[in-house]
């Protein structure tokens, strides 16, 4: 999964209930393009080129995973939807909402539509004083210098009021750090893995993934289970053990919670698919003698999706050793799954069935597991 552009956004508005406007072009920016990661504080300055009343201008930190040109889309589109309209007067004029991208990380982008950075930023005091307040050590791609230095250095005498009231950030809506310790699991392609690491970036959270790439036997086993099956899930278990143990125990002061891709219980799950009854019998006593010893997730979310959206799944990242997985086995997975979840009552189970989602495509998906995630 690919790591999120970190965008830095100017927001102004001097028409109508100039506050709310700000809230509400965060608040879309959040629904539609990415996660708020800082807001400023906001300030009253006066209009700038035109006589008007006195604007309401804020600065943010945002992490998206769309593309700089699609971000700006997104924006002008959000200018509409809360009301501006643009006309081909010359010169500067009122607006209820104003969305200007002024750092894409350190890129410099020069196109018909998108000049990153903005080329007027470091002359304009109500850009950098907000911007200030969240990324003072930022520098500007072009010019070198920290946005601490060109506030200095900027020749705006305009005389910029901080106003004593904070905008919400619609990221914290959803409070996960409630549970120490998250457990995310589901068959074989059901996105497991996506959506820990995206939650853990999101939610500063200690990720823990599973370590099947470095299993040897793996790819064995899928060219012939019966006789490497043993072997394969007796090192799952083993690494499952170990990993979570050591990562569990270790203290980690500057995260909120811990959460994983897998859950040690489906060691017992999958090997009963894979064992025959004897190597079962004695693998679930092994299993049980280590699982006692182990600390249990918080919370327990399953990600259900159906045979067909896993083989879509599974066909698109690739993996050379899976792409003879047959539905058959698929099949017998969530079966086996579901059967466990019904016979628990010490977890605290969400079962999230995003068969019809699209979660790392459709950030409206996303919102929408972290609504169910969040549920009481």
């Amino acid at each position: 999964m690919m790591q999120p552009t970190t965008f830095y956004i100017a927001l102004g508005s001097n028409k109508g209930d100039k506050f709310k406007n700000l809230q509400d072009a965060i608040d879309a920016i959040y629904v539609r393009i990415g996660t708020v990661k800082l807001i400023s504080k906001v300030y009253k300055s006066p209009a700038l080129g035109f006589d008007g009343d006195d604007f309401f201008n804020c600065c943010l930190i945002l992490e998206s995973d769309l593309q700089p040109q699609n971000v700006l889309e997104q924006l002008l589109d959000i200018e509409i939807v809360l009301g501006r309209t643009r006309t081909k007067k010359e010169g500067y004029e009122a607006r209820i909402i104003d969305l200007d991208i002024i750092f894409v990380e350190n890129q410099c982008i020069d196109s018909q539509t998108l000049q990153v950075p903005h080329p007027e930023m470091h002359k304009r005091k109500f850009v950098l004083l907000p911007l200030h307040d969240i990324a003072s050590k930022v520098k500007h791609p072009k010019y070198g210098k920290e946005v601490s230095v060109l506030l200095k250095a900027c020749e705006d005498a305009s005389l910029l009021e901080p106003i004593n009231i904070w905008l919400k950030n619609p990221s914290k809506a959803f409070d996960l750090s409630k549970y120490d310790y998250i457990a995310i699991e589901g068959n074989i392609g059901a996105g497991k893995t996506s959506l820990a690491t995206k939650i853990a970036h999101d939610f500063n959270a200690k990720l823990i993934l599973e370590r099947f790439a470095d299993n040897a036997f793996l790819p064995k086993f899928y060219e012939d289970a019966e006789r490497y099956a043993f072997a394969l899930e007796m090192s799952f278990l083993a690494d499952r053990y170990q990993q979570i143990s050591d990562d569990l125990s270790q203290l980690d002061l500057f995260k909120d919670f811990v959460i994983s891709d897998y859950d040690v219980f489906k060691s017992l799950i999958f090997s009963k698919i894979t064992l025959n009854k004897d190597e079962f019998a004695l693998y679930r006593k092994l299993f049980y003698l280590m699982y006692k010893d182990l600390r249990k997730p918080d919370l327990y979310i399953y990600l259900h999706q159906d045979t067909l959206r896993l083989q879509e799944n599974i066909k698109k990242r690739g993996r050379d050793y899976e792409k003879n997985i047959d539905t058959d086995y698929l099949e017998k997975i969530n079966a086996g799954y579901l059967e466990f979840l019904k016979t628990q009552t010490d977890f605290n189970i969400k079962i999230i069935d995003i068969s019809n989602r699209d979660f790392v495509a459709n950030r409206a998906d996303y919102l929408w597991i972290l609504e169910e995630v969040s549920k009481e």
